[in-house]
């Protein structure tokens, strides 16, 4: 097991081949695909042959970005995975923040706790200079953890789907922190 990170509860560890069957079941619950396909299940084979060789393509790279599973300390379980990468075709210091995590780990803080220690790392060693985050603005949820990881709402946009989502219609929303924005967030002034 190759660790990426660590924070107080969870191992932020590099995806490998042998993570398919826990990425098969986390897409196929419902709650956790919602927002993204309408809770569709994702067929084995689509991630055996095109979802894993994506995340471990960014691995493969040795730039210090990717896909990480996320593993509880205590008990070694598969929480879900967090995305700390630059979009394709951005510099390597405009970085996407991404988490999907099981449903029954929801309120529990562990998606606040693997964003900030992402931001931490990218601010800190990875010479990040800004983070974003999307998602459809519906998801209250995952707006929540943004906004308690420290980044704000930038604007709202929306995509012309071909198969729309319910509450698709709202839009999706952009979340933004940038490196000053969050130095100042870790000493605030009295």
């Amino acid at each position: 097991m190759r660790t990426y990170l660590t924070t107080d509860r969870m191992i932020l560890r590099h995806i490998t081949d042998d993570d398919l069957d826990l990425l098969h079941a986390l897409d196929n619950d419902p709650g956790v695909m919602r927002y993204l396909n309408g809770g569709q299940p994702t067929p084995r084979d689509t991630i055996r042959d095109r979802i894993l060789p994506t995340i471990r393509a960014h691995d493969e790279r040795g730039l210090g970005f990717g896909y990480f599973a996320a593993q509880h300390k205590t008990t070694n379980d598969f929480l879900g995975w967090f995305e700390f990468s630059p979009p394709d075709g951005h510099d390597l210091d405009n970085v996407e923040l991404g988490y999907r995590l099981h449903t029954a780990t929801w309120g529990n803080g562990y998606a606040t706790e693997g964003s900030r220690a992402l931001l931490t790392k990218g601010f800190t060693e990875l010479g990040v200079r800004r983070v974003t985050a999307n998602t459809m603005f519906v998801n209250t949820g995952s707006r929540r953890v943004m906004e308690k990881a420290g980044l704000s709402h930038v604007r709202t946009y929306h995509q012309d789907w071909p198969t729309p989502l319910p509450g698709s219609e709202h839009g999706e929303v952009e979340y933004v922190i940038t490196r000053d924005q969050w130095a100042a967030n870790q000493h605030p002034t009295a």
